[in-house]
């Protein structure tokens, strides 16, 4: 990197799943709106036809004359060659197909079980992360022999596992989780704050709390406007509001798939006390399976969605029309902020910013005091120049930890489980799980699941499993 008059120029930035077809353009467009960095994007992906699409699209983009930060976008060939000497690594990866992954969302349904996503917690994020962790063993690997100062962000679900799997192949990696559920609940404050005082153009990021928790798991102890104490806002709202929920006014960071009346979370908070910040589909995963997701019906009630994979293989198809479009000039990338942070947070990182923002990284520094020091939490740190500086949440109350410490288990179970190839550590990680509780299946029903899940995936597992 070259530093001049606070700007930073020849950022080399390795992009490993280079050849999204969504993901990749939210950045693209965030990196040609930043005037004050440029440099080479490498574009790395098994794919390498889409890379090189991308390549193609970004450097495109690069070209137009309202895009202020101009990059160069090349393909490169291998996982060694794209890492050699770069300052960043983004890694955002599909494990696998939409065909695995409606084996993840679906065949659970047999015993009752019912994922509203099933890319983070349940069976199915299980089984994703069995096929993700090797990939990331690889990487992480290659980040040591080729990029260890490099800094890694990572975007790739079940982001706790894919995160925890870095740090425990390279100690030393400089490696954290992005995630934009949290920014979506600061968003409802917002939302609910200008209803509530008629107030207008409030922005998310004047919204300050405190964050804690796992990732898609993250709750607020404190949350604060301009001296405005949200919670009795919050409470107010929710005791006027419960039953028809909250309707969402800026889904810039969503889909009408993703969308919900965030129902649950306010019934959280009247349970808990604490606001719980991600999207309802992701919050609903993590409690008791008979609670949220016994069955559609009551997901329906609780006016949020089932994200099926029929649904994302049709949204895939649409993604492969736009990019047909977007390599032939028919569309154009719209140069309108996207609301993540990732290069904000680079930007802070090269010391052109000093920022606070949510990130997932190990509890090293005991952020939330009353949880495991191996587990890869969410809560807020200072980014700036090289360094990132997690703040010390504090405790979580009692009756939230006994719900977040069966999935923090779970990462442990199906991060050995990954390690040794072995079924029965699997099994254990589903009896163990939540989305089981008041379905009325047997430890041999749950462990037949388990094993059916495990050969469904098994074109994407080493050859240990076999």
């Amino acid at each position: 990197m070259k530093y001049r008059h606070d700007k930073v120029s020849d950022v080399q930035i390795a992009y490993i799943g280079g050849g999204s077809r969504g993901w990749a353009w939210t950045f693209m467009t965030d990196l040609a709106l930043e005037s004050r960095m440029s440099g080479t994007i490498r574009l790395y992906d098994i794919d390498k036809e889409a890379a090189k699409a991308n390549e193609i699209i970004g450097n495109h983009l690069s070209g137009r004359s309202e895009a202020v930060g101009k990059w160069e976008y090349k393909t490169y060939d291998n996982l060694n060659e794209v890492l050699e000497g770069v300052d960043f690594i983004v890694i955002s990866i599909l494990p696998g197909t939409f065909e695995e992954m409606a084996v993840d969302v679906h065949m659970p349904e047999r015993l009752g079980v019912y994922q509203s996503v099933g890319d983070t917690a349940g069976p199915g994020g299980m089984i994703r992360a069995l096929r993700t962790i090797p990939m990331y063993v690889k990487i992480a690997e290659a980040i040591r022999e080729h990029a260890p100062n490099a800094w890694v962000i990572n975007y790739t679900n079940p982001m706790s596992l894919c995160v925890k799997t870095l740090y425990e192949v390279f100690p030393k990696i400089k490696a954290f989780g992005c995630c934009h559920e949290v920014f979506g609940t600061q968003k409802v404050l917002k939302g609910i704050l200008e209803d509530t005082y008629g107030m207008e153009g409030v922005s998310r990021r004047e919204i300050q709390v405190n964050v804690l928790g796992i990732n898609h798991f993250t709750w607020f102890d404190y949350a604060s406007y301009k001296g405005i104490d949200l919670f009795p806002v919050y409470q107010e709202y929710i005791e006027k509001h419960f039953a028809e929920g909250y309707k969402e006014r800026d889904t810039n960071w969503a889909n009408a798939c993703f969308a919900c009346a965030h129902r649950v979370k306010f019934d959280l908070f009247l349970r808990y006390g604490l606001i719980a910040a991600a999207g309802d589909r992701h919050l609903a995963e993590f409690m008791p399976g008979n609670e949220y997701l016994k069955n559609p019906e009551m997901v329906s009630d609780w006016k949020f969605g089932l994200t099926t994979a029929a649904w994302r293989k049709e949204d895939l198809k649409n993604r492969l029309e736009k990019s047909r479009k977007l390599l032939a000039q028919e569309t154009e990338v719209e140069l309108k902020p996207t609301g993540e942070e990732g290069i904000l947070l680079m930007k802070a990182l090269c010391g052109l910013e000093r920022v606070i923002s949510n990130v997932n990284i190990p509890n090293s520094f005991g952020q939330i005091p009353n949880l495991p020091l191996n587990a890869v939490v969410e809560t807020n740190a200072v980014f700036e120049r090289d360094a990132i500086r997690p703040v010390v949440a504090g405790k979580l109350p009692d009756a939230i930890k006994a719900l977040v410490m069966p999935h923090i288990e779970n990462h442990d179970y199906i991060l050995e489980a990954a390690q040794n190839c072995d079924r029965e550590t699997v099994v254990k990680a589903f009896i163990n799980d939540p989305a089981f509780a008041g379905k009325n299946c047997s430890r041999e029903e749950i462990r037949s699941l388990a094993y059916d899940m495990i050969d469904a995936t098994m074109g994407y597992l080493p050859g240990g499993w076999k």
